[in-house]
């Protein structure tokens, strides 16, 4: 099912685009930055004759303005915008997937309103926070910030991916031939780098989900790392995260990028995560 509604919703200092396909139960799916939407337009197509999913641009990047001069934004920000959606999609409880920072406003959104999630996936979010060796981890954001200041986005960027990848990480490969959409997005992503760098980087990677309420709570969780991640910051603390929370981690196809080039597998992965709610619900 390819027809896609796009619509507006208006929050707190900002106006968020939102993209709506298929039918079924609600499925929020929420991208990281500086990524929007379009990078998990693949996995909304093929997930979309089992769920409605809604897909969206977070604050402040690509179709989803500001409504004022841009400023810092932190995770508890972000996961406000996701609950004021989800309360203007009806208020019915919600499948969430969150992938990489989108992990973090779907585990906030988790721990402050699990009455709105159903069941949630994170698939490797960044949570240095967690780490034994998170003083590291500060310095070296803050020294992508601060290059980012000094020398530009393209320098930062290149220090941001060698420093989570590894010093052997390159872009994923892209297909000699892209479809427009995609020339689109990868179009906005450029265009939002400067807000990321300035704007989201220091404050979201500052975040520390709310462990307890997560495993208290009535909201089940599955933490999914990519077979291909290599042992870096996200796969790292998405490993401690599984192992606060009791949880085996999900393995996904791929690298960090394996939602959207292995779609089909990560969809069934995805499903297969979320039956069990899915079949309390029903019964």
């Amino acid at each position: 099912m390819n027809d896609v509604e796009t619509q507006t919703l208006q929050v707190p200092g900002a106006r968020l685009h939102y993209e709506v396909r298929g039918t079924g139960p609600l499925l929020l799916m929420i991208p990281g930055a500086p990524a929007d939407a379009g990078a998990l337009t693949e996995l909304a197509t093929v997930l979309s004759d089992r769920y409605t999913v809604v897909t969206y641009d977070q604050r402040g990047l690509s179709r989803s303005a500001l409504m004022g001069p841009p400023a810092d934004q932190d995770v508890a920000v972000f996961s406000l915008d996701a609950h004021h959606l989800l309360a203007a999609l009806g208020g019915e409880p919600a499948y969430v997937l969150g992938n990489s920072g989108g992990a973090l406003t779907a585990l906030d959104l988790a721990a402050r309103h699990p009455e709105q999630v159903r069941a949630l996936v994170v698939h490797e979010p960044p949570i240095p926070e967690l780490l034994p060796d998170r003083e590291h981890w500060r310095t070296v954001f803050q020294d992508v910030h601060d290059t980012y200041r000094d020398q530009g986005a393209g320098a930062a960027m290149g220090k941001f991916i060698t420093t989570v990848d590894g010093e052997n990480s390159a872009p994923p490969a892209m297909p000699s031939q892209m479809p427009p959409e995609a020339l689109e997005m990868m179009g906005r992503i450029q265009g939002n780098l400067d807000y990321f760098l300035s704007h989201v980087l220091l404050p979201v990677l500052r975040f520390v989900p709310d462990i307890d309420a997560l495993r208290s709570g009535p909201v089940p969780v599955a933490v999914g790392i990519g077979a291909a991640s290599g042992d870096g910051v996200r796969t790292r603390s998405a490993r401690i995260l599984a192992r606060h929370l009791g949880l085996e981690p999900l393995a996904f196809p791929g690298d960090h990028q394996g939602l959207a080039f292995d779609a089909a597998t990560s969809a069934e992965i995805i499903h297969t995560s979320f039956a069990p709610a899915e079949r309390s619900i029903s019964a």
